[in-house]
């Protein structure tokens, strides 16, 4: 019995910018007795069904947007004879959906790390389960992925994982509900194991995908202390911890190194955070922004961010401390106005964003918008293609509409445009090249020219577009775009690098320090 992983995609660029982590994750959590798994990553090239026989198991990993295809794979595996097993966020959420349209033999609900060798040994004996519960495991259960597997010549950026699960609760986003709002942090060791071995092998951009780089907030610290719950206070105060020790070993890694994360804007009220960020040369971070106004946070249960010129200070102070912003921001939220286009590109103009996304608000699975929206259209009969509007995600690619939600004083065409535009503009040649002053040599203003065309053309064009020939129009830009791309963020490879054994000395050793008292270093 062969293994195959399958990351689904009904476009291929040829290639991709950061790793699909949980395709190596769950490589090795593949036993050795059945062999390497074969990866396949569809945002590549496609998948070629005659490398399926009879026997074989295949794993797919969807989300909303991939789940249609994904679907596609999963009954032409079935069709040749394979195990088919579904998991991912959204298998999680509708596992009985996968049974149904995507011939699954199987379905993994939660963590795969450790519950995937028990379904590849049940595969490979004939018996299947119809469902599986991985739960949420701790994170010193956290496999290190088989980046030995990983393509030549396939990736910008490989990805680490150091966090699961966000304290938050906003209401577009269903990771609290799926990864839990508890923080699973794994231990630093393991961490830059991971990362020296990536650098070894020549990357040296990594993005740390976790759902909240930042998970425990100042603010956390002193409601747990006002509060006096001593047991909740060192709970957090040990994450908070973890994530500077975490930091302190990232700074000892190769200078040339770069990381990526995805933080909330909170962590502007933090300094010594930014701080030990900048050291630990995380260059970068996704930060949501979502609304440039106070009203439309709240409406998507986000008022802990702040809005207008609190958020352009909050921003410049990122800035201040060597910290990039990729800003987040949604449009079709209730409280939006045909003016609020302007406003939005205005602002993340003048707070100095380095890279935007600009999203049309759509009902995800799993979050509180959908349940909510899913309930308003119980009595609404509107089908395309057959399928209800409450399953858009089973809608034919080229007939999905561009926005779910009706808005009350707005088409879903005047929300349609208005985001292109705002892309057009902020991704406009003369802007991207005036933002590319925020790096000095020749070498990275075209990198990061290049990287800002293609971000647009793989993200933007291929999501908002109103024709699919617009679309494959974009994804054929993209693919030549991406391997010059490429190029310019490889690095000589490091087969010598060591993983750096110096014991560092806890958040609190550290600030005695300041005060006088040297705390001591060990070597192990």
């Amino acid at each position: 019995m062969r293994v195959h992983l399958v990351n689904p995609n009904h476009l291929s660029f040829g290639v991709g910018v950061i790793t699909p982590r949980w395709l190596y994750v769950l490589a090795a959590a593949t036993p050795r007795s059945f062999g390497d798994p074969i990866i396949v990553d569809e945002s590549l090239e496609q998948l070629d069904p005659t490398r399926i026989q009879a026997g074989d198991l295949v794993g797919i990993g969807i989300h909303t947007g991939n789940a249609l295809r994904g679907y596609e794979v999963g009954r032409m595996a079935r069709d040749r004879g394979a195990y088919v097993v579904f998991g991912g966020i959204h298998a999680s959420l509708y596992p009985e959906e996968a049974h149904e349209l995507g011939g699954a033999h199987a379905v993994v609900k939660g963590d795969g790390d450790v519950i995937w060798s028990r379904v590849a040994a049940d595969c490979a004996n004939g018996g299947p389960q119809p469902f599986y519960d991985g739960g949420r495991i701790e994170g010193d259960e956290f496999l290190q992925a088989r980046w030995d597997l990983i393509p030549p010549d396939s990736y910008m950026w490989a990805s680490v994982q150091t966090v699961r699960g966000c304290p938050k609760h906003c209401s577009f986003c269903s990771v609290w509900r799926t990864d839990g709002q508890k923080p699973r942090q794994r231990v630093s060791e393991a961490v830059i194991e991971e990362i020296v071995e990536l650098r070894r092998m020549g990357f040296r951009f990594i993005a740390l995908a976790d759902d909240n780089f930042y998970p425990v907030t100042l603010r956390d610290l002193e409601l747990a202390e006002r509060r006096s719950d001593p047991a909740r206070f060192n709970e957090l105060k040990a994450v908070r911890d973890e994530r500077f020790e975490l930091m302190a070993r990232l700074s000892e890694l190769p200078e040339d190194m770069v990381f990526f994360t995805q933080i909330t804007m909170e962590a502007a009220e933090d300094p010594e955070f930014l701080d030990a960020m900048r050291k630990a040369n995380i260059k970068g971070a996704l930060v949501g922004v979502e609304s440039v106004t106070q009203e439309g946070l709240k409406a998507v249960f986000k008022d802990f961010t702040l809005s207008g010129e609190s958020l352009v200070q909050r921003r410049q102070t990122f800035r201040e401390h060597g910290v990039h912003v990729l800003g987040s921001f949604i449009f079709g939220l209730p409280t939006d106005r045909p003016d609020t286009f302007e406003a939005t590109v205005a602002l993340a103009e003048k707070a100095g964003v380095t890279f935007a996304q600009f999203v049309m608000l759509t009902p995800f699975p799993g979050t509180i918008d959908f349940k909510a929206w899913e309930a308003e259209m119980e009595n609404d009969s509107t089908r395309i293609a057959g399928i209800p509007l409450t399953r858009h995600w089973l809608i034919p690619q080229p007939l999905r509409p561009k926005l779910y939600m009706p808005h009350p004083t707005m088409s879903a065409d005047e929300i349609r445009s208005g985001t292109q535009e705002v892309w057009d503009r902020f991704y406009a040649l003369r802007a991207i090249w005036g933002r590319s002053r925020t790096v000095t040599s020749l070498r990275g203003r075209l990198a990061f020219l290049l990287i800002s065309k293609l971000y647009r053309q793989m993200y933007a064009n291929t999501g908002i577009a109103s024709d699919s020939a617009r679309v494959n129009r974009s994804a054929t830009w993209a693919r030549w775009i991406a391997k010059p791309c490429r190029r310019l963020f490889q690095a000589p490879p490091m087969p010598d690098l060591q993983v750096p054994r110096t014991r560092f000395a806890s958040h609190d050793e550290e600030r005695a320090s300041v005060s006088g008292e040297s705390p001591e270093y060990l070597p192990r």
